[in-house]
């Protein structure tokens, strides 16, 4: 199993955007081979920075499915208008990716 986030640093008051962004999208992962969930989650307010923590948290089935997905024309469609959206990012979105320890 494979766990992708990307953690964003959403500007102060760009929060209901961004998430609308979210619940709006069309999204065509669950076309994608080895797909299992998706969550949106929504972390703490850093006030000193003027920021809300938000990262988007996928699962898959393995590393290889997750490489396929963002290689493929629907991962290109799902982010044709990224940059266009009224959301406010304090710098570019920041990618972790995990592969589960079995057994742990």
């Amino acid at each position: 199993m494979y766990i992708a986030m990307n953690r964003f640093k959403v500007q102060n008051g760009s929060e209901a955007a961004f998430e609308d962004v979210w619940k709006n999208r069309d999204s065509s992962l669950s076309e994608m081979k080895g797909f299992k969930e998706f969550h949106l989650l929504r972390g703490p307010v850093n006030e000193a920075e003027g920021y809300t923590l938000f990262a988007s948290h996928t699962v898959w089935a393995s590393h290889e499915d997750f490489v396929a997905w963002t290689k493929s024309e629907n991962f290109r469609a799902a982010h044709r208008n990224a940059g266009s959206t009224k959301v406010h990012y304090l710098g570019h979105p920041q990618f972790e990716g995990f592969s589960v320890v079995e057994g742990a």
